[in-house]
């Protein structure tokens, strides 16, 4: 198990039976563009999907992102959301009922209801946890990991506003689904990375002449295998990193996989790896780092 490192980024390169580093967590945003870039010395690296829930461990949980951190450096994906009073909190759905002790909207429950709800894990069993706001989960990250904030029903300017406030533009990144709201990031604070989806060659030119820096982003280029090794050489040439998501396919038959299975899971990660995927999405971490750092 790697140990987790804070002091100094460390030297490494993908190689077969060692794929992951020890990672020191970035101090200001030049050295989260650093980290992020093609051929940084951290890649590959792993960002775990909901904060990487599992048995006990709920989704977008301060103490399911304590857990994943044990493994080592690791982005965060998480999911923003409003309740009705105006507070941000962590939640995925749009209701309480799968998540959580409650019932009905997350938007039409108060934060002083919601604090009382007791969050479930993956399995649905209740836990002692609950549901953290964004500004704790922003402020705990700070000198640990990088979170990477969805949207949900929290807008562009409200999310820069937060980071903004919080001086957290080295710990959090934004996943943005539209060129325009892209550049209204890049004008409200052009220090914050952004996570950006750039899967056809026409979205590679649109936000080639976008007037926001390739620096400025981790281009996902899929749910499934990418098929255009050209667009990926692309990306790369011009500066940005390249992600690519596991959990709507591999990801689903690594959990409680038989040797031979694994083996075979093992070259399909290794594979995205191999074809420039600088980092991997996934819904669990913990297994495909042992899966990718151990010799079957």
């Amino acid at each position: 198990m790697l140990i987790y490192c804070s002091a100094i980024f460390c030297v490494g390169s993908y190689a077969a039976g060692q794929t992951f580093h020890e990672v020191a967590c970035p101090q200001t945003p030049i050295e989260l563009k650093e980290l992020l870039r093609p051929g940084s010395t951290a890649i590959p690296l792993l960002s775990a999907h909901r904060g990487g829930a599992g048995r006990g461990l709920p989704e977008n949980c301060l103490a399911t992102f304590e857990n994943t951190l044990l493994d080592g450096f690791t982005l965060l994906e998480v999911d923003p959301r409003r309740t009705s009073d105006g507070q941000f909190v962590l939640h995925h759905d749009p209701s309480l009922t799968r998540t959580t002790t409650g019932s009905g909207l997350l938007s039409t429950t108060a934060w002083q209801q919601v604090q009382q709800l007791q969050l479930k894990d993956v399995d649905g069993n209740v836990t002692h946890l609950g549901i953290p706001t964004l500004k704790d989960a922003i402020q705990w990250a700070s000198g640990k990991c990088v979170l990477v904030l969805d949207s949900k029903d929290v807008s562009v300017a409200e999310r820069v506003s937060l980071i903004t406030d919080l001086k957290a533009e080295a710990t959090t990144m934004m996943l943005i689904y539209s060129l325009a709201d892209a550049q209204e990031c890049y004008r409200l604070n052009p220090k914050i990375m952004m996570e950006y989806a750039i899967t056809t060659q026409r979205q590679f030119d649109q936000f080639d002449t976008s007037g926001i820096p390739w620096s400025n982003i981790v281009a996902f280029v899929g749910h499934s295998k990418p098929t255009n090794d050209e667009l990926i050489r692309a990306i790369h040439a011009r500066g940005a990193a390249c992600m690519a998501g596991t959990s709507r396919y591999l990801d689903k038959q690594l959990i409680g996989a038989d040797e031979a299975t694994l083996q075979k899971l093992r070259t399909e990660y290794r594979s995205l790896l191999e074809m420039g995927i600088d980092i991997i999405e996934t819904d669990t971490p913990h297994e495909v780092r042992r899966l990718l750092n151990t010799q079957l």
